[in-house]
């Protein structure tokens, strides 16, 4: 759809009439008037492809032509987005309330005795050509604002994803990790599920970053990153970026035999990944500790008390030599 501007109201008509005499005479009647623009059609198997080329504000419809009559003709403009819309008056040699009911129930605009009079034709070609401009601008408006309002979605989509993801990383972020922690412990203490936490430190990695850089630092973490996030697979579960060169999972519906299986397997692929660290104390490549916490939530146990109990356990680990998980010695005290 071509949309003309109101202001502009100009008048495209088209007259589909095989009378060459009534053609000349319409014509004449709007040779004079600058805001009309003039096409004829003679056939009526060629309207459809002129109206589509010359794109009317309104068409002149000859009631009985050979071929398609005037009714079949509006029934076809009707089926065609470029001229659904466009107003259709019919011309006609004789005033039958008949063909003029039929007419509007088949969707034409207007009905007209051939030859109108000039002053009535041109003033109802302009009324009609404005009412159309209008419902061509009000109908773009809304397909403007619908595509404004995809757009904005699409936009606070990926609002959404850069405030919930870690920006170096690519894995969630702290921020996600609190809103997530919270929603869990919630559906945990409706449930009476367990839900399991572990929070991840990588090994000396201030001796790492020290020694190596931050270049290499930054691309320590976004390895073991990438293959927590890789290891654990539930899509229920989150894997977070904590803060530093520490990592959180959170495990819903996870007991502890469930969440020491999955500590296990961290450990076991971040050591496969044999990343050289030969500034640390307790291994030649990079290591990391763990402290699991696990417990069904409850209105006594808010998520930070998941989040202490996880922490202290990771101390625990850090103090007993690294390399290695400890649980929680509240995990078998009630929640």
């Amino acid at each position: 759809m071509i949309v003309k501007s109101t202001t502009d109201k100009i008048s495209v008509v088209l007259l589909v009439d095989d009378q060459p005499m009534v053609v000349e005479a319409i014509r004449r009647m709007l040779v004079n008037e600058k805001d009309i623009i003039f096409h004829s059609c003679s056939d009526s198997s060629k309207a459809i492809q002129t109206a589509i080329s010359v794109r009317p504000t309104i068409i002149l419809q000859d009631l009985i032509m050979p071929g398609d009559d005037g009714y079949a003709l509006i029934r076809k403009y009707r089926q065609i987005e470029q001229l659904e819309n466009v107003p259709v008056i019919i011309l006609s040699t004789k005033e039958d309330p008949h063909d003029k009911s039929l007419a509007f129930e088949r969707g034409a605009s207007d009905y007209l005795v051939k030859l109108p009079d000039k002053i009535e034709l041109i003033a109802r070609i302009r009324a009609h050509t404005k009412n159309y401009l209008i419902q061509c601008e009000r109908d773009a408006a809304f397909e403007e604002l619908g595509h404004l309002q995809k757009q904005l979605e699409i936009s606070n989509a990926e609002l959404q994803k850069l405030t919930c993801q870690d920006g170096l990383t690519g894995i969630a972020n702290r921020r996600r990790f609190d809103t997530f922690i919270r929603k869990e412990c919630l559906r945990s203490f409706r449930e009476k599920n367990p839900i399991s936490l572990l929070l991840i430190d990588i090994d000396y990695f201030k001796n790492y970053n020290d020694n190596y850089g931050h270049l290499r630092g930054d691309d320590c973490i976004c390895r073991v990153a990438k293959c927590l996030q890789q290891a654990v697979h539930r899509p229920a579960d989150l894997v977070a970026r904590y803060g530093g060169e520490e990592f959180s999972v959170v495990l819903p519906n996870t007991d502890i035999d469930g969440a020491t299986k999955i500590a296990t397997q961290l450990q076991k692929v971040v050591n496969e990944m044999r990343i050289p660290h030969e500034f640390s104390p307790v291994s030649d490549c990079v290591t990391i500790s763990m402290g699991i916490a696990c417990r069904v939530a409850s209105e006594l146990a808010s998520p930070d008390d998941l989040i202490e109990m996880a922490d202290r356990a990771l101390y625990q680990a850090k103090n007993s030599g690294r390399n290695r998980h400890i649980i929680s010695d509240l995990c078998l005290e009630p929640a």
